[in-house]
C-alpha cells in the first residue's frame, strides 16, 4: 500500500474520530479522571482512542501502535519497523471545557522517520495533512509556512506541562520570548500549534510535549517548508521525527535566532 493511499486512510478514521468527539461534546455524559493526579483524561479520549485502534488493525493487521491512552510503551520509538502514533484528542483540557481548540493526531513512521500525518480539528472544521517529501495541506489546499525572518515580527505559540512544580524554569523563556518577539500564543494543543505554523499563523513554536502530540504535526510543519529541530540533542536511538522534548519549529528565517534566545534563557544569561 502506498502512503498516499494509508493517508487517505488514516483521514476517514480521523473524520470518525472527530465525530465522535463532537458528539460526546454534544451530550455531555462523559466522566473524567486524573492521570498521576494532574493530567485530565475523560472516558470520551479512552473512546476514540479505542476505535481508532480498531480500525487500525482493521486496515493495518499487526503494525505497532503508540498512543496515549492505552498502554503507551515508548520503547517502539526505537523501533524501525512500521509504527502508528496517534492522540486521540489533543487537547482535552479544551475538549472538557467546551473550547474548540481540539484535534486528533495520527501519524505514521517506519526506519525511525515520519512519512505521513494527520491532524483533525472537528470544531475548527479544518483537517491538516502531509506525506514525506510530497508537501502539507489544510482541507486539501496547499499550505505554507510564514517568511518571517525579524524575531522582533514573530508571533511564537509554546504551552506549559501539567506539573505545576515543572513551569517556574520555563518562565524564564516566555520573559524572554515576550521581551524579544511580538507577542506569545498559548492555545493548548501542540498539534494545532505545528499546523498553525506550518499555514503561518504562527511563526514559531517550542515546547516540551510526547511524541504522540507531534509526530504528525512536525511532519506537516517540516512540508510546510518550516524549520524543525530540537533546542538539544536527544537520547541515542530514539528518531528525531519521534522525539518531543524542546521541539523548536519555526520559520526557516528565525530558527538560529530564536534558539540561541531560548538557550541564553535557559542558562540564566538574559537580565529580568
Amino acid at each position: 500500500m502506498t502512503p498516499a493511499q494509508r493517508l487517505e486512510i488514516a483521514v476517514d478514521i480521523a473524520h470518525e474520530a472527530g465525530r465522535m468527539i463532537v458528539e460526546a461534546r454534544e451530550r455531555q455524559v462523559f466522566g473524567h479522571r486524573y492521570k498521576h493526579g494532574h493530567e485530565l483524561v475523560t472516558d470520551t479520549d479512552v473512546e476514540v482512542d479505542t476505535r481508532i485502534g480498531e480500525r487500525l488493525e482493521q486496515h493495518f493487521a499487526g503494525e505497532a501502535r503508540l498512543s496515549e491512552e492505552l498502554a503507551p510503551d515508548r520503547e517502539v520509538l526505537a523501533s524501525p519497523r512500521a509504527l502508528w502514533v496517534v492522540d486521540p484528542i489533543d487537547g482535552t483540557v479544551n475538549f472538557a471545557h467546551g473550547l474548540r481548540h481540539v484535534a486528533v493526531s495520527i501519524g505514521w513512521a517506519s526506519q525511525g522517520r515520519t512519512r505521513l500525518g494527520v491532524v483533525h480539528a472537528p470544531f475548527l472544521g479544518e483537517t491538516f495533512t502531509a506525506l514525506d517529501g510530497q508537501g502539507a495541506w489544510r482541507n486539501d489546499e496547499a499550505i505554507h509556512a510564514s517568511r518571517t525572518s525579524d524575531m522582533a515580527h514573530a508571533l511564537v505559540g509554546t504551552g506549559f506541562p501539567y506539573r505545576r512544580d515543572s513551569r517556574p524554569p520555563l518562565l524564564r523563556r516566555l520573559s524572554a520570548v515576550l521581551a524579544h518577539c511580538q507577542d506569545v500564543r498559548r492555545n493548548g494543543s501542540a498539534a494545532l500549534d505545528l499546523c498553525d505554523v506550518a499555514c503561518g499563523r504562527l511563526d514559531a513554536y517550542y515546547e516540551s510535549v510526547s511524541p504522540w502530540d507531534c509526530a504528525a504535526g512536525w511532519l506537516i510543519a517540516r512540508e510546510a517548508g518550516a524549520r524543525t529541530g530540537h533546542l538539544y540533542p536527544g537520547p541515542a536511538g530514539i528518531p528525531e521525527d519521534l522525539y518531543g522534548e524542546n521541539l523548536l519549529v519555526t520559520s526557516p528565517g528565525i530558527h538560529d535566532a530564536l534558539g540561541a534566545l531560548l538557550r541564553r534563557a535557559d542558562a540564566g544569561e538574559l537580565e529580568p
